[in-house]
């Protein structure tokens, strides 16, 4: 009995090597090769405090507008090119692409440390074994690739004959020689990346009311402070935004207006002095981007000098609307603008000395309204107005004048654990594909699934929204 029961174990340990030596041969060593599980995306390898970096290339990874622009951008660099595997955007594009399961990869985990070594030769140094923060990070890439796009030529040179030979340049060719109108050059990488953004500032004289000149400055992000929090009040997205935008007053300023009203009124001759007076200044948002990262700042001091972090909890929902911190230009008022004004009117708390002040029982924060639906829901502080109805929004709901113009959707979020010191960035971020409601968990190598509860949940750090088209846009100069 013995010897039939050691001949029985001698089979079957006889099968399990011979199982294990097939899994070998068709999948190499386990312990060198995890297939990535159905349904998820790689994670990616920390060499050496590279939590900023992962967690933001994750973000960027589930905005489809910013790879296809970047696809767009890299068709100008032939295949055969050397150096293309020195350009930002080529090395950007190909992890992005990756993370986003466009390319066939089934690595568990993929290594981004290429990308540090382009910046590299870009100048910039960051080094992999330091704290850095994902923020900086983020107008590093932005501003790189700006630099990148504006080395291009503008015209294709005499001796770019691949260039040279493509439709739309022999096209050209033909127009000169019949003397036609000439096509608008087609440079695809010349148009601005998704980020790209232009602030308005409008200052206006408290004493004649003059107006100066409409300026405009570009962002690639929304840095938002977060206001002085009130007691009892869930502090909300919008909150921070309506603070941003909050008319502030600035002091001893030369008024051209004032100066010309008091040299009508002496003689010829006589020279007067420049009238200070005080302005109102106001931001506002002249161009929106296609893609919206809002930073929240979480940095602050002490009485003592010694940096600080911010750790409250800002809430924000699944979908933004972002009508009412969009800059118009004066004229006649539209039904949506009207309605936009008098749901700013209704909503916004009041500002006293850049604090926020507590609303009163028949005003709600900011977006408890049906209109814009941005901060908390009425009946509960932690239960956003959408986890009914994850991954839309109820346009149909709205009638036309009411539906919203700038609408986002919220596409990942980076959140930052520790203090100013030290700490680890983790990422939040829709599946790609078809499985663009399901919410994964990421962590470097670490990735797996989470509900949308878990999202709105997360104290936030960086948002990355991207827009989404509720009504068709009317299209003027201005605008555009």
């Amino acid at each position: 009995g013995r010897h039939r029961a050691m001949r029985s174990w001698g089979v079957l340990g006889g099968a399990a090597a011979a199982l294990a030596a097939g899994i070998y041969v068709l999948w190499g060593p386990i312990s060198g090769r995890k297939r990535r599980r159905r349904g998820l995306v790689p994670g990616l390898l920390n060499v050496g405090n590279t939590c900023f970096m992962n967690s933001l290339l994750q973000g960027l990874s589930s905005c489809p507008s910013f790879i296809r622009w970047l696809e767009e951008f890299t068709a100008q660099y032939r295949p055969e090119q050397e150096e293309r595997q020195q350009h930002l955007s080529v090395t950007l594009l190909q992890l992005l692409r990756a993370l986003s399961c466009q390319e066939v990869t089934e690595d568990d985990v993929l290594d981004a440390s290429c990308l540090l070594d382009v910046l590299r030769m870009n100048r910039w140094q960051i080094s992999s074994f330091e704290e850095q923060d994902a923020h900086e990070l983020f107008h590093v890439l932005t501003s790189s690739l700006e630099d990148e796009r504006d080395r291009q030529p503008r015209v294709t040179h005499l001796f770019d004959v691949h260039s040279l030979e493509q439709p739309e340049i022999i096209q050209k060719q033909i127009s000169c020689r019949t003397r036609g109108s000439l096509p608008p050059v087609s440079n695809h990488w010349k148009t601005q990346h998704p980020f790209h953004g232009r602030l308005t500032s409008n200052m206006v004289c408290k004493h004649c009311e003059h107006q100066s000149p409409v300026r405009f400055d570009t962002f690639d992000s929304l840095s938002l402070s977060i206001p002085a929090a009130v007691w009892g009040r869930p502090m909300t997205l919008d909150h921070c935004l309506h603070h941003f935008i909050s008319s502030e007053t600035v002091k001893d300023v030369v008024c051209d207006n004032c100066t010309k009203i008091q040299a009508e009124g002496i003689l010829n001759g006589q020279s007067i002095e420049n009238q200070r007076t005080t302005f109102v200044k106001q931001l506002k948002l002249g161009k929106l981007p296609q893609c919206l990262c809002i930073h929240l700042q979480r940095l602050s001091w002490s009485n003592q000098g010694t940096p600080l972090k911010r750790h409250e909890h800002v809430q924000f929902n699944e979908f933004l609307v972002m009508d009412i911190y969009k800059y118009r230009v004066p004229g006649p008022k539209s039904c949506q603008e009207q309605l936009s004004q008098k749901n700013s009117e209704e909503t916004t708390p009041g500002m006293k000395d850049g604090r926020a002040g507590k609303p009163s029982d028949a005003e709600q924060p900011a977006g408890t309204k049906p209109l814009f639906m941005n901060g908390a829901s009425s009946s509960s502080s932690s239960s956003p107005s959408f986890l009914m109805s994850p991954g839309t929004f109820p346009l149909a709901a709205f009638p036309e004048c009411r539906a919203p113009l700038y609408l986002y959707r919220l596409m990942a979020v980076v959140v930052h654990h520790g203090d100013m010191h030290s700490g680890h960035f983790v990422t939040f971020r829709r599946a790609p594909g078809a499985r663009g409601s399901q919410w994964l968990w990421i962590s470097d190598e670490s990735v797996r699934r989470a509900s949308l509860h878990e999202v709105l949940a997360a104290s936030a750090y960086l948002l990355f929204y991207e827009r989404v088209h509720g009504r068709a846009q009317p299209q003027s100069p201005a605008q555009s």
